[in-house]
């Protein structure tokens, strides 16, 4: 096998309850790497016509080639299922040490299928795995679900990957959290894992002697070198001097509203007059305790902050700005304080920030317009507070939330109220006052989503290269770019912040000192390519195969953005067009021939 694997796979059968251990097919990991790419290929295997809360859909937990090792940034885990929210693929990612200690516990992936008839969690060590007992965790958020381990397994070498209430209750959007409050949140995988009862996923092991081994080690001592230079020397991601490792993801709140792009309650505004309220410069000065990081990683991102009296008297692992917009300027709501009340309370229940943001802001815009008796005001952080319990449990009007803003808007009269795409909300950018990220809202192939391919860096921060944010032109070709080479960093399973420093030839050296698997710049791009046609070929057969399928809300297309991108609306026209024509699709489907080329038929 190549190197930086462990040749190991635990498959579950949580209806029989079986255990088995199988290897890794090297020509299928050759071609998808590992990670997203091989996670999408085994859901693709399993058949893309499987209802997503169902025995039959599979759910995988993936590392990639350099998790665990020296690589830095290598501490990510991928979550890869058909989502229960949009009917798609969809993978998600969290950090911490939860991936690093299943590959140095000797275990490369794990891939669970079926029921359990009763709740379960599956215990890993030294290689081997345990189906026991969860009915005593069953109803226990994620907090008491990670003590409750602790306790029996020792704090010491373990992290715990796990289910809260909104999980167990299929909130549409319910996500993993481990020991960390690392989320894997969007898409609802853990609505899938709280249909098959299946609690947690606990993982005990040590680094000492387990860290994969690479192929070639000085070549991979090279590499590393040269992408660990290139970090600390980035403009976003140099220790103490970079945006990101100063105020973490919430750099961005004063940055994205002076540009008239943070979509400002329910997205009507671009910008808000109150962003200052929870922005990294506020929020650092007034209640950051401590920089947090995952594994291999000089950055520190992670931003852990405390309200230290009051009502929303709470500690936060880390305040991000997707969350700080999606629960702040979308609803109306500037004082950060309620909302890392709200970030803890979604981390304690196990959901996505940004789908329950924009659940909320919806149901706000609706209230406004008087579509719906509850009352439920713009900024009003108390009820926004007791509604994000009852999303937990499915109670009263949070029961209508909990299938998130696309399934709530229809039962308000109003679909248009929803701003998602293929049934999952958008994040913190808006489309109007950044071109090139609205398209790739409309083509993600997990629904709305800036990690497919994140434009922004380029429109916004100039990186690699700066173009225009206003200006359609082009944008089809770039987004291309960054979504091939993001599918292959998230198959590497390294942290997609690298990019802002890393380029193709980087992780190409990576890559191939530690598989042994001779590797370019053009061979990163190519597999990158791959694993993006799959997945799009898989939501083709999944019934996502027409242009309809890749929109944006007309909010986005028909009014026009305000601040400092007034007057402007997507042009998404122009962009899909060039975006098919540069993808060699047609219609959004990926012909037989592009299927061919790409050795995925």
């Amino acid at each position: 096998m190549f190197g930086g694997f462990k040749n190991k796979e635990i498959y579950v059968n949580l209806t029989s309850g079986e255990v088995e251990y199988r290897q890794l097919d090297e020509a299928i990991v050759k071609k998808f790497i590992g990670g997203r790419g091989l996670g999408v290929k085994y859901v693709l295997d399993n058949g893309p016509e499987v209802e997503p809360l169902s025995e039959d859909n599979i759910l995988c937990m993936m590392t990639g080639p350099v998790t665990g090792s020296r690589s830095s940034m290598s501490g990510r885990l991928c979550m890869v299922t058909k989502s229960p929210l949009t009917g798609t693929v969809t993978d998600s990612h969290m950090g911490g040490w939860s991936a690093a200690r299943l590959k140095w516990a000797g275990i490369d992936n794990v891939i669970v299928k079926g029921k359990s008839d009763k709740p379960v969690y599956l215990y890993i060590e030294n290689g081997e795995a345990e189906l026991r007992d969860a009915s005593e965790l069953w109803g226990q958020g994620t907090r008491a679900t990670v003590k409750a381990m602790q306790d029996r397994y020792g704090k010491e070498d373990l992290s715990v990957v796990c289910i809260g209430q909104a999980g167990e209750n299929q909130v549409l959007y319910a996500g993993f959290i481990n020991e960390h409050d690392r989320a894997a949140g969007r898409g609802g995988t853990g609505a899938v894992a709280g249909y098959k009862n299946l609690k947690a996923i606990v993982i005990k092991a040590a680094q000492k002697g387990n860290m994969p081994e690479p192929a070639q080690e000085e070549e991979y001592k090279k590499a590393n070198q040269k992408a660990v230079k290139a970090i600390l020397e980035g403009g976003l991601t140099a220790p103490k001097k970079g945006g990101l490792s100063v105020y973490g993801t919430n750099v961005l709140t004063s940055i994205i509203n002076e540009v008239g792009a943070l979509p400002t309650k329910n997205s009507q505004f671009t910008h808000f007059e109150g962003a200052e309220g929870h922005s990294g410069e506020t929020v650092n000065a007034t209640l950051l305790v401590a920089d947090n990081t995952c594994h291999a990683c000089p950055v520190a991102c992670k931003k852990e902050v405390e309200v230290k009296e009051g009502k929303y008297k709470t500690r936060v692992e880390s305040f991000e700005y997707e969350s700080a917009w999606a629960l702040g300027a979308n609803c109306g709501l500037s004082n950060a304080e309620p909302i890392a009340f709200m970030i803890d309370q979604c981390n304690e229940y196990g959901m996505d920030t940004i789908e329950l943001g924009n659940a909320l802001s919806a149901a706000m815009e609706a209230a406004e317009k008087g579509l719906i008796e509850e009352k439920l005001d713009w900024g009003d952080a108390d009820r926004m507070i007791q509604l994000a319990e009852d999303v937990a449990f499915r109670r009263g009007f949070g029961n209508i939330l909990a299938d998130g803003p696309t399934r709530a808007a229809i039962q308000f009269g109003e679909p248009g109220l929803a701003m998602t795409v293929k049934g999952q909300s958008i994040p913190a950018y808006d489309p109007r006052g950044v071109q090139g990220i609205g398209l790739g809202y409309a083509t993600s192939n997990r629904g709305a989503c800036h990690l497919r391919g994140y434009t922004v860096a380029s429109e916004i921060a100039g990186i690699p290269e700066p173009t225009d944010r206003l200006k359609p032109e082009g944008k089809g070709e770039l987004l291309k770019i960054f979504q091939d080479l993001l599918a292959f960093s998230d198959s590497m399973n390294i942290c997609k912040f690298s990019s802002f420093s890393e380029n193709a030839d980087n992780y190409a050296e990576q890559y191939s000192a530690m598989t042994g698997i001779p590797f370019n710049a053009d061979d990163v791009m190519k597999a990158g390519e791959r694993i993006y046609n799959l997945e799009r070929h898989y939501n083709n057969l999944a019934g996502f195969n027409k242009r309809e399928d890749d929109f944006l809300p007309k909010r986005f297309t028909e009014e026009a953005a305000t601040g400092n991108s007034a007057g402007y609306v997507s042009r998404m026209d122009i962009m899909l067009e060039e975006y098919y024509q540069v993808r060699g699709w047609t219609d959004g489907v990926v012909p037989e021939g592009k299927l061919k080329e790409l050795e995925i038929l």
